[in-house]
């Protein structure tokens, strides 16, 4: 599927960031009847690998709008925003150094990035030797604490912005609407980082 299909529109809703999932749920189920395959059995092949193309389309719409984050997405990748983990920065920081492709680190992150990654090279080479250090154990089970708060944080931030975007469509805001998008394309590269860092400290811990 392309990832400009609009799943919005395969449910006849505006671009709007607060969906109601259990109307969503029961229109899901009831477009899914109509498609069944059984309904298309003794019709002509193209009308059956038409249904069968719907169905599909209509499940990865289900899929995406249902969570809040996906959702979120898709909406800015309807709005021309590239949100694969800071996509652009990513590619043209690779294409500066001649290495690979890695996630920009949000600059409000660089100090606890920095730090947090030297604990876990020093833990890796702990390991690597057959050692353990209690105390820098300690510090890695704090930093996981510290980044499973700013994950929450994010989540409850992105929640403002989904309001703050449904209120400008409402209104037909454009400059309250990129105000909105923009953030939300801050905060989920944010969420990304940080999801990876929390990841890569319970690797660490096993």
């Amino acid at each position: 599927m392309s990832e400009r299909v609009d799943y919005f529109a395969v449910f006849g809703l505006q671009r709007q960031l607060r969906v109601d999932v259990p109307a969503l749920e029961r229109e899901f189920y009831a477009k899914s009847r109509r498609l069944h395959p059984d309904r298309f059995a003794s019709r002509p092949t193209a009308e059956q690998e038409a249904a069968l193309a719907a169905s599909s389309e209509l499940n990865d719409a289900y899929r995406t709008l249902k969570d809040p984050i996906a959702r979120t997405q898709h909406l800015l990748t309807l709005e021309g925003v590239e949100v694969e983990e800071q996509s652009k920065a990513a590619t043209d920081a690779a294409r500066a150094s001649g290495g690979e492709k890695k996630q920009v680190v949000p600059p409000e992150l660089l100090e606890e990035a920095f730090e947090l990654n030297m604990q876990l090279e020093e833990m890796r080479a702990n390991k690597r030797f057959g050692e353990d250090d209690p105390q820098l154990r300690k510090e890695l089970e704090l930093a996981k604490v510290n980044f499973e708060g700013m994950l929450a944080k994010t989540q409850a931030d992105l929640e403002v912005l989904w309001g703050r975007w449904d209120a400008a469509l409402a209104v037909v805001d454009d400059a309250g609407k990129m105000t909105a998008r923009n953030g939300m394309v801050a905060l989920l590269n944010r969420r990304s980082y940080t999801r990876n860092l929390v990841r890569d400290v319970n690797e660490a811990l096993e």
